[in-house]
C-alpha cells in the first residue's frame, strides 16, 4: 500500500499538476463538523511543516512521507472520524488519494516557528491562507498562536493572527486558534500549562480578530478544564498532543468533553503513532469518547 500511494502521488505531482486542484472541485464536502456522535474527531498532521518530526523516542517518526500517509489513510477510514488538520502538501496527498470525501478539512496557516529555532516564537504564516482554504473548498484554518510576554515577537504575531481571524471570519470559514502562554527557558520555548496559565491564553485568544462568529479555540488539556472551558463562550476543540501514558490521557479528555463549550478532539501523533502500532484501535478508542 505504501509503495502504491507513492507512486500514486507522484505520478500526478509529475505528470498532471492539475489534478489536485481537480480532486479538491470534486471532493464531496462534509454536511456537518461534527459526527453522528456530536462531537468532531479531526486527525492532526501539521507537525512536520514546524520540524516536529519526532514521536516518543524516534525523532523522525513523521518524517517518512509514505508512512504517515498510510496511518492517516487507515485514521481516517475509521467509524466516528470527522475530519483532518494538516498542511497543503499533506492535504494534496491525500486529495490525490481520494480519502477526503465526507470530511472536513482544515488548512494549517502559520507554520515559521520552527521547533527548537531561536525564532521559534515568531509564528509567521507561511501556510495557507484565507482565499485558498476556500477556493479549496474546505472549511477552515488553524493558527498556532503563542504568548511570550518576554519576546518583542508576540505582538505582530497576534496582530497576524487576529488578521487570519478577520479573513476566515468575512468569509465564513473556522477560525481555529490554539494559544498558548509561553516563556523562554534555557534557551527554548516552554509552553505554560498551568490552569491559570491557560485560562489566560483562552481569553486573549478569544478577543482576536474584528469578529469571532467563526472562531474556535484548540486547547490542550489541563487540570481543572471546567474553569478553562468556562473561560470563554467560544467553541473548544480538545487537542492530544504526546501522549506518555494512554490511559491517564483518555481519561482526562473524556472528562473534559463534558463540558458544554467542549466540541470535539483535535489528536495527531497519540493516535497516528500509538504504543503498540495499533493505529485503528487508538483512533476507535478515542472516538468512544465522544
Amino acid at each position: 500500500m505504501l509503495s502504491d500511494n507513492l507512486s500514486r502521488i507522484v505520478s500526478a505531482r509529475v505528470g498532471d499538476p492539475g489534478a489536485i486542484a481537480a480532486a479538491a472541485a470534486r471532493r464531496v464536502r462534509a454536511s456537518s463538523l461534527l459526527g453522528e456522535h456530536g462531537k468532531a474527531m479531526i486527525i492532526a498532521a501539521d507537525h512536520p511543516a514546524r520540524g516536529a518530526n519526532g514521536v516518543g523516542g524516534d525523532p523522525s517518526a513523521m518524517a517518512d512521507r509514505s508512512e504517515l500517509l498510510d496511518r492517516l489513510c487507515i485514521a481516517l477510514e475509521r467509524p466516528g472520524v470527522t475530519g483532518v488538520l494538516a498542511t497543503a502538501d499533506i492535504l494534496e496527498d491525500l486529495l490525490l488519494l481520494g480519502v477526503l470525501d465526507g470530511k472536513s478539512v482544515f488548512g494549517s496557516m502559520n507554520r515559521a516557528g520552527l521547533a527548537g529555532s531561536v525564532f521559534e516564537i515568531d509564528d509567521r504564516f507561511t501556510g495557507y491562507d484565507a482565499a485558498t482554504i476556500a477556493a479549496m473548498g474546505f472549511d477552515g484554518g488553524k493558527m498556532l498562536t503563542r504568548i511570550a510576554v518576554d519576546d518583542p515577537a508576540t505582538p505582530s504575531a497576534l496582530e497576524n493572527t487576529a488578521r487570519a481571524v478577520d479573513e476566515l471570519n468575512d468569509r465564513e470559514l473556522i477560525a481555529m486558534v490554539e494559544p498558548f502562554l509561553s516563556a523562554w527557558v534555557d534557551g527554548k520555548i516552554r509552553n505554560d500549562l498551568s490552569t491559570d496559565a491557560v485560562i489566560k491564553s483562552v481569553t486573549i485568544a478569544s478577543g482576536l480578530g474584528r469578529r469571532t462568529a467563526y472562531s474556535w479555540l484548540k486547547l490542550p488539556v489541563v487540570d481543572d478544564m471546567e474553569r478553562v472551558l468556562a473561560s470563554s463562550t467560544l467553541p473548544a476543540l480538545l487537542l492530544g498532543g504526546e501522549v506518555t501514558d494512554p490511559d491517564a490521557a483518555f481519561a482526562s479528555w473524556g472528562r473534559a468533553l463534558k463540558q458544554p463549550t467542549a466540541q470535539g478532539l483535535v489528536v495527531g501523533r497519540s493516535l497516528l503513532y500509538p504504543a503498540g502500532g495499533d493505529v485503528a484501535g487508538a483512533v476507535d478508542k478515542a472516538v468512544s469518547l465522544l
